[in-house]
């Protein structure tokens, strides 16, 4: 008996397995996952008090120096505290959790640049000019804003604190 070949045959869905959403669905949903900002006292510390930014305060040391390199490499795609814009992702999404990007990731992305694959921002280029200890300190400083929203609240994410 001849059979059809496989590009003829009907794609019936298997029981119980869904197809994917399209990229821009998959996006959209990860997106409304997003842990909200949590609300501060007005003397906080760490989101530039812009409505609707993920706000940390009682930042350590390094993370307040990373904060002000943030705001100088960082913030124009990123957001006032690393709650993202219409040209770059926010960081207090659970995508950026420390144990799906750990902290070489955010490395890599400043010395490389990152090719777009969990949003639909575009390909981010690298970030010239920054030094190792000034990536770890931005590090730092997005790592507490995390964890001040939720993102965590294991000590070992902190690493590069």
């Amino acid at each position: 008996m001849l059979r059809p070949p496989p590009c003829s045959r009907s794609r019936r869905p298997v029981a119980g397995r869904r197809r994917p959403p399209p990229a821009e669905a998959r996006e959209r949903a990860a997106a409304s996952r997003a842990p909200r900002a949590r609300a501060t006292s007005p003397g906080g510390r760490g989101g530039g008090g812009e409505p609707g930014a993920a706000r940390a305060y009682d930042l350590s040391e390094r993370a307040r120096a990373g904060e002000a390199l943030f705001g100088a490499n960082c913030a124009a795609c990123h957001g006032p505290g690393a709650a993202g814009t219409d040209q770059g992702p926010t960081f207090i999404a659970g995508v950026y959790h420390p144990g799906h990007h750990a902290d070489f990731a955010f490395v890599r992305a400043v010395s490389s640049g990152v090719p777009r694959h969990h949003w639909s921002f575009g390909d981010m280029p690298p970030v010239p000019g920054l030094a190792e200890d000034e990536v770890q300190q931005i590090i730092c400083y997005v790592r507490e804003v995390q964890r001040a929203n939720g993102l965590f609240s294991e000590e070992a994410y902190l690493g590069a604190c």
